[in-house]
């Protein structure tokens, strides 16, 4: 069966929560008493970018002349799909996850070829997934970027489609809430956050997996990160915090660490870890932060190309007492 023949499939097994519009996928793999007694864990973010591929610079440059590549997109992002899928699976560009946190995860829209990003990974991978979509204003016209932001391609302004972060794990997700986050720039494009508990080795462990606005200033940016740290400090046990912080400058990406840190999190990224490339600038992105919990080894999987950012992955394990 074709990865486009299954969007049918896909339409009809979701439970989406009207309310706040998270969508629970797979849910019958939501056991698994092995890897809830395991000693460790591997957790992984992915701005995936739709599944269309690593080229955000030259491609808005096109599409600027008319040209939209990649012509046939939804074999393109299929096949993007399976890609990552393997990479995720095959133990060779990084473990394979225990939990992969997305960004971008997009759901049935044009520019991802109608494709269900997250639910198909989900599919290929055997695990469950969670959706929350931003909810994209339809027929609001985008409001004007500085060009250095401007290669993304948009959604379209009736596009029955919509954008999001998700969730795939293999061990099953509580507390499942969504975390809308304040922005002022860029109407037409909504910033949010999910956040689920797991229960590990007789712990509760807090995650929460964000995509922060790259428009605006940088106290925008803790603004929103700072929302998500909120709902963080409602969990006093063990807590993480990965995602796509849009840290596109070296002082960015320090500036989000002191943040992070002040509020008593760790990282094992040193900084100017390249998670992020286009027309030849590297930049510190995405990151996982910890509290409570410590990370034995870590690591940026390269090469993948179906996203012009590159899956970051950290192996955790819960504090010895004393």
């Amino acid at each position: 069966m074709s990865l486009v023949s299954r969007n049918d499939f896909f339409a009809m097994t979701p439970a989406v929560d009207a309310n706040n519009g998270i969508e629970f996928g797979n849910q019958r793999l939501l056991s698994n008493a092995d890897l809830e007694s395991r000693p460790s864990l591997v957790l992984a973010s992915y701005n995936i970018r739709y599944a269309v591929g690593r080229y955000l610079i030259s491609s808005g440059l096109l599409r600027k002349v008319g040209v939209n590549l990649p012509r046939r997109r939804a074999e393109a992002v299929s096949q993007n799909i399976e890609t990552a899928a393997k990479a995720f699976s095959d133990n060779v560009l990084l473990p394979a996850p225990d939990i992969l946190a997305l960004q971008e995860a997009d759901k049935r829209t044009g520019r991802a070829g109608s494709q269900h990003v997250a639910a198909q990974l989900a599919e290929l991978m055997n695990v469950s997934y969670v959706h929350a979509a931003v909810g994209i204003p339809r027929g609001v016209p985008p409001k004007q970027r500085v060009w250095w932001l401007n290669f993304e391609e948009q959604i379209g302004l009736h596009d029955a489609g919509d954008t999001g972060v998700a969730l795939l794990s293999r061990l099953p997700l509580a507390e499942v809430t969504r975390i809308d986050l304040p922005w002022h720039d860029c109407a037409w494009r909504p910033r949010l956050a999910i956040g689920a508990t797991i229960s590990w080795r007789d712990q509760s462990v807090r995650l929460l997996n964000v995509h922060v606005d790259p428009h605006g200033p940088t106290g925008n940016q803790h603004r929103q990160t700072e929302k998500v740290l909120e709902n963080a400090d409602k969990h006093d046990g063990p807590t993480v915090v990965l995602g796509d912080f849009n840290s596109l400058s070296k002082e960015k990406a320090i500036e989000i660490r002191e943040l992070m840190e002040s509020r008593g999190y760790e990282t094992p990224f040193p900084n100017e870890t390249a998670t992020w490339r286009g027309a030849g600038f590297r930049y510190h992105a995405d990151w996982i932060f910890v509290r409570g919990l410590h990370v034995n080894r870590w690591g940026v999987a390269k090469p993948l190309n179906v996203s012009d950012h590159w899956p970051i992955w950290a192996e955790i394990t819960l504090p010895i007492a004393d």
